[in-house]
């Protein structure tokens, strides 16, 4: 699913015209996703209030509240401004709220017009769902007027709100995490390909759980457009959702080698294997210092150990993807034998953690490895200052720039991590993942990413791009499910292992069509 701007937007509603699917398609389209969306997930019978603009944002707004009251629930509209000064599509739409009828024959909507602060707080009391149709992509704050007020009012009511689009005053190309101008929403609709606001900022009060979804208008495929080369790691996670045949073995779905540890950091390798034997990998041998061995060895009785010695064609022997880096430490010769490891061995290679300080000012090393194989990099943005020497600030000024720049210079897939971890390829291209929450901030979360990448690439070799992509958004959906089962403090990067099974039985695309970018409602199957 590609990230569009806001100009991008704007130019495939026009291609969409061109392509014979009229605007006014488009917006009962829009209103009717937005309508189902909270029929569905604020299901109640109390006041629903519709806070319409007056352009089109508003008249998606006004077609929801059209579906709404057709769906028996009590509806107010509130217009700020009058209703002779719309024009086009959000006209007519103005013109159905007007003639939509309850089953006695009496108006459905209670239609207000709205002149000044007094009257939009009246319009807004005993509201228990708001629908914030303000203004939406195009949009450039700061708000001003009754919008401003709208959003001062919003905020101080009880009631939940979804926003049209983007929450208002939320500029739709902003890839800040937050906008203090903007309303506060529960959930966000927006339509045909999110923008950028929608994948890097926390649109919603309730972070990793607040929903954030796509829901598909009518807009043709070929009128969706993006020269940003941006676009979203969900729409990978299709791969692992086509059952195994019949006849798989464990030969079939890669033999993962988990090379890291030493003395103090037994852990590290452990949870890489654990991570790689629950997303799937057929065989996944630990390759750890001899004294270590007992200790990996009780992580899962599945698991084979290998003592970290001997010379690398047997230890590679069999092997289709190696895992490189988890607590290896960086003591004596360990940088040096990573970076002979990863010369010689040229397998597709995961490199993470200790794995990446072992290249920090040797770069080009890395450069010369990658050439005509899969080198995948995990790192966080301390261990991607180190090994460019350069700080954290500058890391984080342009994250997107710089591990596009990095990826295609070299010829690594490069999963930046962080808010909105990035995956850039080679290519060019680059997805942003929008799953994860703060309970992952925890030791041992790395070193699991490291072990389902590894899987995933184990069996999906075919497939490098989706494959990363994929591991990493299951990663964070699993994350989202062990924080939602117990709390944000509490949870520890082995319960993320434990709620991969949910991560992978979720689908992206509910039973409505709506695809979550974020939230955890509509994911279980």
């Amino acid at each position: 699913m590609k990230i569009l701007t806001a100009e991008e937007m704007g130019a495939a509603d026009k291609r969409s015209v061109e392509m014979g699917v009229p605007v006014w398609t488009l917006m009962k389209n829009a209103g009717a996703a937005v309508a189902r969306f909270s029929l569905r997930h604020f299901a109640g019978d109390g006041l629903v209030v519709a806070v319409c603009g007056k352009g089109n944002n508003g008249g998606d707004g006004l077609v929801a509240a059209v579906e709404m009251a057709d769906a028996g629930r009590k509806v107010r509209v509130a217009l700020l401004g009058r209703g002779d000064e719309l024009k086009g599509e959000a006209e007519r739409a103005f013109y159905l709220t007007k003639i939509c009828k309850a089953a006695d024959g009496t108006a459905a909507i209670d239609m207000r017009e709205i002149a000044d602060e007094a009257e939009l707080s009246a319009a807004l009391e005993g509201a228990e769902l708001v629908l914030d149709a303000v203004v939406g992509t195009g949009f450039k704050p700061p708000l001003r007027g009754l919008a401003a007020s709208a959003r001062d009012l919003i905020a101080k009511c009880s009631a939940r709100v979804v926003a049209v689009d983007l929450p208002s005053g939320w500029d739709a190309d902003s890839t800040a995490m937050q906008a203090e101008d903007a309303f506060r929403a529960d959930a966000v609709v927006t339509f045909a390909a999110p923008k950028l606001a929608h994948v890097f900022g926390q649109l919603t009060q309730h972070g990793a759980f607040g929903a954030v979804i796509v829901a598909p208008i009518g807009t043709p495929a070929q009128a969706i457009e993006s020269a940003s080369g941006l676009h979203w790691t969900g729409t990978a996670k299709s791969i692992a959702e086509e059952p195994r045949g019949m006849d798989g073995n464990k030969g079939k779905f890669g033999h993962i080698l988990i090379v890291g540890g030493s003395f103090g950091k037994a852990g590290a390798p452990s949870m890489s294997s654990l991570g790689a034997l629950r997303a799937g990998a057929g065989l996944v041998t630990a390759a750890v210092p001899r004294e270590i061995v007992p200790t990996v060895a009780a992580a899962a009785p599945e698991l084979m150990l290998q003592a970290l010695e001997g010379d690398l064609e047997t230890l590679t022997k069999g092997i289709a993807v190696v895992g490189i880096g988890p607590g290896l430490g960086q003591e004596g010769n360990t940088p040096e034998f990573v970076r002979d490891f990863v010369r010689r061995v040229t397998l597709p290679m995961v490199i993470d953690a200790d794995g990446l300080n072992a290249f920090a000012g040797k770069t080009e090393l890395l450069k010369q490895a990658a050439r005509g194989r899969t080198i995948v990099l995990t790192p966080h943005p301390g261990e991607m200052a180190r090994l460019l020497g350069m700080t954290v600030k500058e890391v984080e000024a342009d994250r997107v720039g710089l591990a596009r720049k990095f990826a295609t210079e070299y010829g690594v897939t490069l999963v930046l991590k962080g808010w909105r971890t990035l995956v850039a390829h080679p290519d060019g291209s680059v997805a942003v993942n929008t799953t994860g929450n703060p309970s992952m901030a925890k030791g041992g979360s790395g070193d699991i990413l490291t072990g389902i990448v590894a899987a995933m690439l184990g069996q999906y070799k075919d497939n490098v791009t989706e494959a990363v992509e994929a591991a990493v958004f299951l990663h964070g959906l699993a994350g989202d499910f062990a924080c939602h089962a117990h709390d944000e403090h509490t949870v520890l990067a082995t319960d993320t292992v434990a709620h991969l099974w949910e991560a992978f039985r979720a689908r992206v695309t509910d039973a409505d069509g709506l695809t979550w970018l974020c939230g955890l409602a509509g994911a279980r199957a």
